[in-house]
């Protein structure tokens, strides 16, 4: 019941706002502010402490995940009606937005991307719709708790809105978000902004994230054989998920171009694993949060750069079929890239993976086949002191969905 509490409240603040779903929400503490269309090149630094409003080009990649899923009494019911689709955007070539007004205390985000079939558009402004983890009331089902022990990021704000229509009970494990059609035919829309507070580590970059959650469900029926039919519950889903980089982004000409540096800072992705089709005839996708640290070694002489991630992996969110998943939690995720320099065709910095690989609890290695894969960043602040950016690995072996898309940070050390 603990989620229904909450939708009951962004419902309620809604309707008093005059506004639907997907454009209500929470306000948090000031994340970005000054003038200068998000650049590092003017005199005046105000992304810890925002003074005025300003909008944040984002840079980092997004996915999503349409199907449809049974109640669990229609027997041999999965996942079917299937379509993936996921983007990485480059430094120079990304409408992807973050927004924030310090005087209205407001977020407008857009995460809106064609070819990674996302449609988020959302304005948090109501401050009940700013929540934790902890207490009856906390952040929707698939969102990663990365101030927890497994995960241990500080300084991280939540902020979520959404409505729900004729959704009466939960029960555990039958669904994704454990809902109840009451006959009518019943919707759940939220979505979840998450950020790392702009100080706790880096000044003049953070990473986000946010997911949406998006189903409907339905009564269906099936004839039997035997001339009977049987009634069960059909939910279709549409799950979306993204992580991304954004801050004051340093003008080309304060790039040093002598010397190197050593970045370290924090690494989250959203990955979708599923190597079993081919092996266990399972269909069945699910979502997986990725979180820990990113060291990124620049030489600024030669415009080369070195990009190692090194994190943990969170636990599938599961919707009541199959269940199986071959990255166990807490299994440690390791990836080594790197690439070149270019701001002026590029906007900063661009390369590829060479190695991915899993190490499940127990010592199992899995490694992946890499068939595509892209890092984009930029630097950010004065003189390049910090950098941030975006990246993506595809799976490429054939009958398998292997997909990780994420966002990085850092802080000279």
């Amino acid at each position: 019941m603990r989620l229904l509490i909450l939708l009951a409240s962004t419902t309620m603040l809604a309707a008093c706002g005059g506004a639907g779903p997907q454009s209500v929400g929470s306000s948090a503490p000031p994340t970005g502010g000054g003038t200068g269309g998000g650049t590092g090149g003017g005199t005046t630094h105000t992304f810890v402490n925002p003074t005025d409003p300003k909008t944040y080009k984002a840079v980092g990649s997004s996915h999503s995940y349409n199907y449809t899923v049974e109640a669990a009494g229609n027997a041999g019911a999965g996942q079917t009606g299937q379509l993936y689709q996921g983007d990485a955007t480059t430094v120079r070539n990304s409408n992807l937005t973050i927004a924030y007004n310090p005087r209205d205390a407001i977020f407008d985000v857009s995460f809106n991307n064609g070819l990674a079939g996302t449609s988020t558009v959302s304005r948090f402004q109501d401050p009940l719709h700013r929540t934790d983890f902890g207490g009856l009331v906390e952040p929707q089902d698939g969102t990663p708790n990365l101030g927890s022990t497994q995960f241990g990021i500080q300084g991280m704000n939540y902020l979520e809105s959404g409505s729900s229509n004729n959704i009466t009970a939960a029960v555990p494990g039958e669904f994704a978000f454990g809902l109840i059609d009451t006959g009518q035919g019943g919707s759940y829309d939220a979505t979840t902004f998450f950020y790392q507070t702009p100080g706790t580590e880096t000044k003049y970059v953070t990473f986000a994230g946010y997911l949406r959650n998006n189903a409907t469900v339905s009564n269906a029926s099936i004839d039997n054989p035997d001339g009977s039919t049987s009634e069960f519950i059909r939910q279709t889903n549409k799950l979306e998920r993204g992580a991304f980089a954004y801050g004051e982004i340093t003008a080309n000409d304060k790039v040093p171009t002598t010397g190197s540096g050593s970045f370290e800072g924090t690494m989250l992705a959203s990955m979708v694993f599923n190597d079993q089709p081919d092996t266990l005839g399972n269909f069945d996708t699910y979502f997986q949060w990725i979180a820990g640290r990113a060291t990124t070694n620049v030489d600024f002489g030669a415009n080369t750069f070195s990009l190692s991630l090194d994190g943990r992996v969170g636990a599938p969110f599961l919707d009541g079929t199959s269940g199986q998943h071959s990255i166990m939690q807490n299994a440690q995720f390791r990836a080594n890239g790197g690439g070149s320099i270019n701001l002026v065709t590029a906007g900063g910095f661009f390369g590829q993976f060479n190695e991915a690989w899993f190490v499940n609890p127990g010592g199992n290695r899995l490694d992946m086949v890499i068939a595509g894969s892209s890092i984009d960043g930029a630097f950010y602040g004065p003189n390049a002191a910090e950098v941030g950016g975006g990246y993506r690995i595809v799976g490429g072996t054939p009958d398998e969905r292997i997909d990780i898309l994420g966002t990085f940070v850092g802080i000279e050390r």
